[in-house]
């Protein structure tokens, strides 16, 4: 009897549970590329190249290793372009008895997947979604590095016997250092696209081309030996410095000594364990100082796996989450660019261009603005989305609802990641460029990153004026003699009724 096998464009592993628990010779392997999910929503021009080439190589390494593929094409003219409507034509087909399926990464496919047969665990993270739970419950704050170093003791990564390497769990206060002058940064490997790569490029631009992002150059890693060239490229080139510059940003450098493997691990094409063995090697070697690889390693094991277990708890209305009241409609510049704030400039050009910025950029130049101009926690969660490579709804969800605006309140993260010019310019050279002065909080030529962030403070004083690790900033806030608040009010006001305009 046959038994059909969905693999999703985010499942794309030799090792997936579905495969485990069938036999070549009863099962056939279906791969779908539909417009119910490329295009709803409009996901960025890059991401769906990126995603359908990989998705065919797959399928040619799964017929490689024995395995009957049926692979759906985008524009085939049988095609329902939904993957529901797929499953039930490939039952048809093959006259199936059973659909047997890994749990997809988000709450609306999952609920798909179960009218279609048996659905399994993701068994390619190192803890599964019930054990998450396990340990989340009872717990009044939902900690990371609790998590982080429970998981560092499960995995025995970074650690010498029950101690942790080094003799300290954390080394996130060495990895703070602002870019260097003159620091070159070594580019991450660039692949020539194939036959297939340029078949799918030719079919991404005919259908999704009024999509954003830019589609070409087309130069990503697409197949499991170019994905392990990449994480070796990595290790050899980038790794030893990232601890030091990971929250630094400069412009025009998009990459700098980031791993940018997440769109690999997050697809199948890595595994995270074998990314932070590879990384673990590199200190054992002697590469790479235990800081950079450290800060790495917390990044996989520790923060990847912890916001998939808030994504599957926090249930799903996660999204819809605003506890700020947040309802500013996202801004156009989101999407063109069009700004004359650098940071956001340069922020929003990388994302143009290769679906990708490395997590300062997001947090701490596009979210902390989303933040402190009240912009619409949904709006926000669904550009990401749309615009980065590496997006799923669990890995998205959690880093824009929960990290990134506070809008769950304090499930996530103990007080909201908000700051003014000042962080940014400690942290980049984006001010040296910009037309706006950092150091000015009003008047004309003013950063709007200062004045919008004590009006963020002083607007949300019901909500967050008790919290512990804000009462220092309300101190500074209330430091000022009254006219002087009324000024920033003022000029935050006056920038946001621009925005809107």
């Amino acid at each position: 009897m046959t038994v059909i096998v969905p693999v999703l464009a985010d499942q794309l592993s030799l090792d997936l549970a579905s495969l485990g628990s069938v036999g070549p010779a009863e099962a056939v392997v279906l791969m779908m590329e539909v417009s119910g999910e490329a295009g709803a929503p409009r996901h960025h021009q890059k991401k769906i190249g990126f995603l359908f080439s990989a998705m065919r190589h797959h399928a040619e390494a799964l017929r490689a290793a024995g395995w009957r593929v049926d692979y759906v094409a985008i524009d085939d003219a049988e095609n329902s372009q939904t993957l529901t409507g797929e499953v039930a034509r490939a039952v048809a087909r093959h006259k199936a008895s059973r659909v047997v399926s890994v749990e997809a990464g988000c709450w609306r496919l999952l609920a798909e997947q179960k009218t279609w047969g048996e659905v399994l665990a993701d068994d390619r993270f190192l803890v599964s979604r019930d054990w998450f739970a396990d340990w989340a419950a009872g717990r009044k704050r939902l900690l990371m590095e609790d998590f982080y170093r429970l998981i560092r003791k499960r995995t025995g990564l970074l650690m010498d016997g029950a101690e942790p390497a080094g003799g300290q769990w954390n080394f996130d206060a060495e990895n703070r250092k602002p870019p260097a002058k003159g620091m070159a940064y070594p580019p991450a490997p660039q692949f020539a696209a194939d036959a297939v790569t340029e078949e799918v490029l030719t079919l991404v631009a005919q259908r999704f081309g009024n999509h954003f992002g830019d589609l070409r150059p087309f130069a990503l890693a697409v197949t499991r030996a170019q994905a392990l060239e990449c994480l070796s490229d990595f290790t050899r080139t980038r790794l030893a410095q990232f601890g030091d510059y990971q929250d630094a940003m400069v412009a025009g450098e998009d990459g700098m000594f980031h791993s940018q493997l997440s769109a690999l691990i997050n697809c199948g094409l890595l595994g995270p364990l074998e990314v932070c063995e590879a990384a673990e090697a590199a200190w054992k070697a002697g590469t790479a100082p235990l800081n950079a690889v450290e800060g790495f390693i917390r990044q996989i094991i520790g923060w990847r796996e912890y916001v998939r277990g808030i994504h599957w708890i926090a249930g799903p209305d996660y999204e819809a989450r605003n506890h700020l009241g947040a309802t500013r409609a996202l801004p156009d510049f989101y999407w063109t660019g069009d700004t004359d704030m650098r940071c956001l400039a340069e922020a929003v050009r990388a994302t143009k261009q290769h679906a990708h910025a490395h997590h300062i950029q997001r947090l701490m130049v596009l979210a902390n603005f989303a933040l402190l101009a009240g912009i619409d926690p949904a709006q926000v969660s669904e550009w990401c989305l749309i615009v980065y490579a590496d997006a799923y709804e669990w890995v998205e969800t959690p880093n824009v609802i929960g990290m990134g605006l506070f809008a769950d309140g304090g499930l996530m993260a103990s007080k909201p990641y908000a700051a003014g010019g000042a962080y940014i310019n400690r942290m980049s050279d984006y001010c040296r460029g910009c037309v706006h002065d950092v150091k000015m909080r009003t008047g004309p030529g003013a950063c709007p990153f200062n004045s919008l962030y004590w009006d963020f403070l002083a607007r949300n004083r019901e909500i967050l004026g008790k919290n512990h690790r804000l009462l220092r900033m309300y101190d500074g806030w209330d430091r000022f003699d009254v006219a002087e608040q009324a000024r920033i009010e003022a000029q935050a006001a006056g920038f946001l009724a621009g925005l809107g305009a």
